[in-house]
């Protein structure tokens, strides 16, 4: 049951209020006997009228509550809904090199990537997604899964080291390809993002977005990161040192990666961007959904205005009959 004006509802409180003072009333209307003792009263019991005496009071609090509950027009709903989804299979390839560290993104560009990817996998209920991560080798960190607890879990777990370092983007989408390849949706996309160019690996990029092509995958590409120089944390035995390295990466390479498999090519200097990409992806790759719905609502206040009406003639009733005071 639903309500069309559920903030009368809140009249309801007023009801506590009465309570007490209708219990502060009867206290203090009690009446006082003097006798010499009471030890021989108690054999005498009470009578069912003495018993029953609060009876119109309750009546009388049914019937503000039943004409409240009636203002608050209450509904009873009869609806079906049909609703067939159908998700899209989606492989994500990170680069954890050690460029991935620069603080040009904050806090880093690794961690900004895994944070607006995270958001990205929790917006997608019915997908299945999966991840690779690759630096100069690939691995696959997580299959396709539905379940994106686990997903994101192993998501937050991707750190730097994890790998030899090194970029092998043609290695990383190769691995991607073969995870999502045998997936059983029609669509099929994989969301790369790198902030280097190829150097490692024994598979071209190019190779491996023309073996995506042939199955029918979307490839999206993200370039990650500013140009110029950057500052990359280096492990010593000194402790934590930076090194200033030339950031660039190779975006005419991941354009054409995405345009040979239908994709788009992206450029994030930025968290703001990095998310805006990402949103946009989202919209790009909507899960299909169809809906049927019907409903029917039926108004249910005048059942409790007929409760309020026969609660209130009982009440009259009794008050004047079995329960009337005489002055």
């Amino acid at each position: 049951m639903t309500f069309h004006n559920p903030e009368y509802l809140f009249l309801l409180l007023l009801l506590i209020p009465i309570v007490f003072w209708y219990v502060w009333e009867l206290h203090k209307s009690d009446a006082s006997l003097q006798i010499s003792a009471h030890r021989n009263l108690k054999q005498f019991p009470q009578s069912k009228k003495i018993k029953l005496r609060h009876i119109p009071f309750v009546l009388r609090i049914l019937v503000i509550a039943c004409l409240i509950i009636a203002l608050a027009r209450p509904q009873a709903s009869n609806s079906w809904r049909t609703q067939n989804t159908e998700g899209i299979d989606i492989m994500m390839a990170l680069d954890i090199s050690s460029t991935m560290l620069a603080g040009d993104i904050k806090p880093t560009r690794l961690e900004a990537a895994k944070s607006v990817a995270t958001e990205f996998i929790l917006s997608r209920p019915n997908d299945n997604i999966g991840l690779v991560i690759f630096a100069r080798e690939s691995f696959t960190q997580c299959p396709l899964t539905t379940d994106h607890a686990v997903l994101v879990n192993l998501f937050n777990g991707v750190n730097n080291g994890m790998i030899e370092d090194g970029t092998a983007i043609g290695l990383g989408l190769a691995n991607a390809v073969n995870r999502i390849k045998d997936g059983k949706s029609k669509s099929k996309v994989i969301i790369l993002l790198t902030d280097g160019s190829n150097n490692s690996g024994d598979i071209a990029p190019i190779t491996a977005a023309e073996i995506a092509k042939t199955f029918g995958i979307r490839i999206y590409t993200i370039g990650v990161g500013t140009h110029g120089v950057i500052n990359i944390p280096v492990s010593t035995p000194m402790g934590i040192q930076y090194q200033r390295v030339q950031s660039e990466f190779d975006a005419k390479s991941l354009e054409n990666i995405a345009n040979l498999t239908g994709g788009k090519y992206f450029g994030a200097t930025d968290n703001s961007k990095l998310r805006n990409i990402y949103q946009e992806i989202d919209k790009l790759e909507k899960t299909r959904i169809k809906i049927q719905q019907y409903s029917k609502k039926d108004e249910q206040f005048y059942l409790f205005s007929i409760f309020a009406f026969v609660f209130l003639i009982l009440e009259i009733l009794l008050r004047n009959t079995v329960f009337r005071k005489i002055p």
